[in-house]
């Protein structure tokens, strides 16, 4: 599966010349087994291999670069760590891949005004650990944070486990630095709480490099509380576990992490992180309450008491930090654990509403059966973001096609439900098919006039995210207005 676009015709030698007059020798990949290696992100089921890769070391180089590719017309995938789990960096066949790797300087960490100013390649743990000394760390925390890079999060707008309290990445940058495909550099936001003008920075976080490439973010840190606790809950139904998630965010409680898996889920993780899971139960919820001992003991003592009072079969409460780091290391192993017990897996990410869960768990159960694969189930349960992680065998014939199947299923229930098709993944190339189902013909035409407002020639990231009319045509899926068809010159198929 590709996004080449046929209109994009590169002169591989001609692009070549170019990059080498403006670059060290040591910052360019054009022979093909180096540029293995950059043919696809974490969704490695969808590869191809780009004209070249540049790996910039400053801000310069990159504006050169885009400069270069907007004179050529080249299109320009930007990549982070390539943890991105729907297609988002895979590059294009015609086009360069600006690998913003070693941007990876912390620029500045402030005390006082609790920021940090970093480069897009700086790794989200490696923030947190340079704050720690101050008392500050930075929130978001996806679980590939030991490799994923600030640059990656803006552009998926990534959240993780404690993004219930905290926020996704949106709410946690106050300024980014990003270069134009034409080489211009703009500067959105500022390190005050608010900028005039229009919301610019929400709409650029999250645009999967399609409307610009990052070199600089300002981050917004918080101080690290003073005590966290993990309350751990089973429950012998999974649907008895969605009520508990609908019930303590009704009781107007906002834990710092709400997350949930069910039995396949901990049966491939316990043996690997021995977190101390309850095998035996259908799900578990893990709930943790951060801030001044007397708010954490005020907290676990109501969520106790929901969680009791929605049926939970057990309830345990960490009693040191390193029990609740046990218990949180076991969430974020999901997707390795689940990797040891099958060839291949396909993360989905989806969003509900919460008080349909059970719905969407019970329809998933249902669809395991359709399609003949095992499915297990992580969420971030307390904003309804599912992880459903699909397991199949890519070298048996026919398995990758019923798990892409699958996951489109989930996908288009979940926009049914309520939700949306992804909450922290992206789009990339992976879900384009059910933006057509999201959307309807006027939105999508928006964002295109979006994306031109940006990037009037198309070059940064094409084909990802938001789908051209003519391919929701062949999806099934355009919107027909009051009997009138749009664009009645593209063939229906």
């Amino acid at each position: 599966m590709t996004p080449s676009d046929p209109l994009f015709q590169t002169n591989k030698a001609v692009l070549a010349a170019r990059l080498k007059a403006i670059l060290p020798a040591h910052c360019l990949l054009i022979d093909e087994e180096d540029l293995r290696p950059y043919e696809c992100d974490g969704l490695t089921a969808y590869r191809e291999l780009p004209m070249a890769v540049c790996l910039p070391e400053n801000e310069a180089q990159v504006v050169e670069v885009l400069r270069t590719c907007h004179h050529l017309g080249v299109p320009v995938v930007a990549r982070g760590a390539g943890t991105g789990l729907s297609g988002g960096a895979m590059p294009h066949a015609q086009g360069l891949v600006l690998s913003l790797a070693r941007l990876n300087k912390i620029l500045r960490v402030d005390r006082a005004a609790r920021l940090a100013v970093v480069q897009p390649g700086v790794r989200n743990l490696a923030v947190s650990e340079a704050a720690a000394p101050f008392g500050l760390y930075y929130a978001p925390d996806p679980s590939s944070q030991i490799a994923c890079t600030l640059g990656g999060n803006v552009a998926e707008n990534s959240g993780g486990v404690h993004c219930l309290k905290y926020g996704l990445t949106v709410h946690n940058v106050l300024r980014i630095r990003v270069v134009s495909i034409e080489g211009d550099i703009l500067e959105i936001g500022s390190e005050a709480p608010d900028a005039p003008g229009y919301d610019l920075l929400a709409l650029l976080i999250g645009s999967e490099g399609m409307l610009g490439v990052v070199t600089e973010v300002t981050l917004k840190l918080v101080p690290k509380p003073e005590l966290a606790q993990v309350v751990m809950a089973s429950f012998n139904e999974v649907g008895k576990a969605g009520d508990a998630v609908a019930a303590i965010i009704a009781a107007g409680i906002i834990p710092a992490g709400l997350e949930m898996m069910d039995k396949a889920a901990t049966a491939a993780v316990e043996p690997y992180v021995k977190a101390g899971y309850d095998l035996n139960a259908a799900a578990i919820l893990l709930c943790e309450s951060d801030g001044t001992p007397e708010e954490v003991a005020e907290e676990i003592s109501r969520v106790t008491e929901v969680l009791t009072a929605t049926g939970a079969s057990g309830i345990k409460v960490s009693q040191s930090e390193a029990e609740r780091v046990r218990f949180w290391a076991g969430r974020k192993a999901a997707f390795p654990a689940v990797g040891r017990i099958t060839p291949d897996y396909y993360c989905m990410d989806g969003t509900i509403p919460r008080r349909r869960l059970a719905e969407m768990l019970a329809a998933i159960t249902a669809m395991e059966d359709k399609y003949k694969l095992r499915c297990a189930n992580v969420f971030h349960a307390g904003d309804g973001n599912l992880h459903p992680l699909i397991m199949y065998d890519a070298a048996k014939p026919g398995e990758w096609a019923r798990a892409e199947a699958f996951g489109a299923e989930i996908l288009e229930l979940s926009v049914a439900l309520g939700g949306s098709i992804t909450g922290e993944h992206g789009v990339g190339i992976e879900k384009i098919n059910q933006m057509c189902v999201q959307y309807k013909t006027p939105e999508l035409e928006t964002f295109h006039r979006i994306k031109a407002a940006f990037d009037e020639t198309g070059l940064l990231n094409p084909g990802k995210a938001v789908p051209s009319l003519h391919r929701c045509a062949e999806y099934g899926r355009m919107h027909v207005h009051h009997g009138e068809t749009k664009f009645p010159e593209l063939e229906r198929f």
